[in-house]
């Protein structure tokens, strides 16, 4: 079983210091929304974060979004043999029910994830397809029990997705932890829960690339295609 942590994630309410700025205001008048409820998004609301701390990490569900969409739609979440977190740089925990259809609809994404911020849970009757709660990256961890964890970043050792697959294999209980946000630096925090820091290319990739290319090796690597595919070694 692989676990995947999109660490450090940009998603977040609209904070409560800039709340009032028109910006946010007329965002929020123009969707029938109250301020303290809605996504921060920087391509709205890049004039409002201007004084925001870490600003250059916010405001960017997007790169949320494209990243579910390829973890939940890889033959190894079908298979079950992937667990999927969000932990959100304002220390959130989310839970991802691997039977979840995430909206195609980015629009639509968001009032999902809105609703989520709001009620700790959704849908509110019935299995929840995400949950929520506020936890420290450090306790999600030991909720996991990770036999050992993997952090994707620029300055980790080089290592192709198949060379990185290895490792995984060997491991009882892997976490792949991967930025969820579009630049900056990884929080100590992160780095001191890292046992191993892993690069996959020389150039920055997107969030949601880096999680293909290492879910595709790690599928290649314990023979899954083979086994949907029903082809005999």
């Amino acid at each position: 079983m692989l676990n995947f942590i999109l660490v450090e994630a940009s998603l977040e309410v609209v904070p409560r210091e800039i709340q009032n700025h028109p910006q946010i205001k007329a965002y929020a008048k123009r969707f029938k929304k109250k301020p303290e409820k809605i996504l921060l998004d920087k391509s709205y609301h890049y004039q409002a974060m201007g004084k925001l701390p870490f600003k250059e990490k916010r405001g960017r569900p997007d790169i949320v979004h494209f990243t579910l969409l390829e973890v939940l739609g890889s033959p190894l979440n079908f298979e079950r043999l992937i667990k999927t977190y969000i932990h959100t740089l304002t220390n959130y925990a989310i839970y991802i029910n691997p039977e979840t259809r995430l909206p195609r609809n980015y629009n639509r994404f968001i009032g999902l994830i809105e609703q989520l911020f709001q009620v700790g849970k959704v849908p509110l009757e019935g299995e929840p397809l995400l949950t929520m709660e506020k936890l420290s990256l450090e306790n999600l961890l030991k909720k996991i029990n990770p036999s050992k964890t993997f952090l994707l970043t620029e300055k980790g050792k080089p290592s192709t997705p198949i060379m990185l697959a290895e490792k995984l294999e060997k491991e009882v209980n892997p976490v792949i932890m991967i930025g969820g946000f579009p630049h900056g630096e990884f929080k100590d925090e992160t780095l001191k829960l890292t046992d191993e820091k892993v690069c996959i290319d020389p150039k920055p990739l997107d969030t949601w690339i880096v999680a293909s290319r290492v879910i595709a090796a790690y599928e290649a690597k314990i023979g899954l295609p083979e086994k949907r595919l029903k082809i005999q070694p």
